[in-house]
């Protein structure tokens, strides 16, 4: 079916795996809740038929927060751009895996602002070239599951649009993970990252993900030198703990025996 996203974008690769990822799970579509904010990942809300929410710009996990606190019965995702949930949102970001609370975040990660023109993101690498850095990128960039995971975040994860088959597998624990799972997903803009960037075309940004990735195992045996350009993929965390909805609702009991 036709969507927004131009051609050679790997959204509708991370998309996919959101889906295999329920579908594998077998999860009630009623019970399942599909939140997302602005930008050009924020779409897929609108492409698939759970309960969704398409809200306002950074505030897709304060929306989801509050799914889940009223509905915990719910599988709450939330669908979200490296811009939108680390820029803006970023404060959301944190206090949500502070909390631990369960949802499960999959962050469309193209390292730039797709839909609004190619601004330079939280994520853009430096000296990368973008329409608000015409000359390169000096700000340092991110690692979002270093972020997540150091806010307490109980399970993280990476995967790329290259290594399409992983995704559903890491969506599918994060979504198991009864607490606040974040799985970062390396994805193509060729329009706009790969356009300045000296690779136009879809493959080209492909193959930059296939030659940069490195499996946890390869990664924990590598150099400092040796990561210099890299980056780690696959399960990064998986440390259960104390959900925020279940210790809320614990509460609530305990006040309500107090009366």
């Amino acid at each position: 079916m036709p969507t927004i996203w131009c051609p050679g974008c790997g959204n509708g690769i991370v998309l996919q795996g959101v889906l295999r990822a329920i579908g594998k799970l077998n999860l009630d579509q009623d019970k399942v809740a599909v939140v997302s904010g602005i930008g050009c990942s924020s779409r897929a809300a609108g492409y698939v038929d759970f309960n969704t929410l398409h809200t306002t710009h950074g505030r897709a996990i304060t929306f989801a927060t509050g799914i889940k606190l009223a509905k915990p019965e719910l599988t709450v995702i939330v669908l979200t751009g490296d811009g939108d949930c680390s820029a803006i949102g970023g404060n959301h970001l944190i206090h949500a895996a502070r909390r631990n609370i369960d949802l499960t975040v999959v962050v469309f990660n193209n390292s730039i602002y797709g839909m609004t023109g190619g601004q330079f993101s939280p994520t853009t690498h430096v000296d990368d070239i973008a329409a608000t850095a015409p000359f390169g990128s000096i700000d340092n960039s991110f690692d979002l599951c270093e972020l997540a995971g150091a806010a307490g975040a109980s399970y993280t994860a990476r995967s790329t649009t290259f290594h399409a088959a992983q995704i559903p597998l890491l969506v599918e624990k994060g979504i198991e993970n009864k607490g606040f799972s974040f799985i970062d997903v390396v994805t193509a803009c060729p329009v706009y990252y790969g356009r300045m960037n000296k690779m136009p075309e879809a493959v080209d940004m492909l193959k930059t993900q296939r030659d940069n990735a490195r499996n946890i195992k390869q990664w924990s045996t590598m150099s400092a030198e040796e990561k210099q350009g890299k980056f780690v993929i696959g399960e990064l965390k998986n440390q259960p703990a104390p959900e925020y909805a279940a210790s809320y609702a614990a509460l609530r009991e305990k006040l309500k025996g107090s009366q």
